[in-house]
């Protein structure tokens, strides 16, 4: 007969905590998004380029569709944000929100885009990429 775990009510609020913190962490990132969007969006495209994981005919039209990306973020209900980046959550072990939905957003609807000519690059790059600036800007 398995045995059934019944955590104590310390552990219980520990866990309780920490899921909180997280949560908070979660919110705050996202609601920054507007402060600094202009900015994140601009560093985020041309680091892109230069590191030579999008190859586009127009770094503005790049810039503009990230900004609209972080718009749509910021104003998301929960559930779409988590069904937009549930492919990509396991790319790295604590993983940024704002980075892993512009690298699934780049992933999977960017190279679609008319001006978009390529996405080379694995995940993983792309997440790290985006992750470094995007880490400038918010905490």
């Amino acid at each position: 007969m398995a045995k059934v775990f019944r955590p104590s009510t310390r552990e219980s609020s520990i866990l309780s905590k920490i899921e909180s913190s997280k949560e908070r962490a979660r919110h705050m990132a996202i609601n920054g998004i507007r402060d600094h969007i202009d900015q994140m969006s601009n560093q985020v495209a041309m680091k892109l380029i230069e590191n030579k994981l999008v190859e586009t005919t127009n770094k503005n039209g790049l810039e503009e569709q990230i900004h609209k990306a972080l718009e749509t973020l910021s104003y998301a209900e929960d559930f779409d944000v988590d069904y937009e980046v549930a492919p990509f959550r396991k790319i790295v072990t604590n993983p940024h929100i704002v980075s892993l939905y512009l690298t699934a957003f780049v992933i999977e609807k960017l190279i679609n885009h008319k001006d978009t000519v390529d996405i080379y690059g694995s995940d993983d790059e792309i997440y790290h990429c985006i992750n470094h600036q995007v880490k400038k800007f918010l905490p």
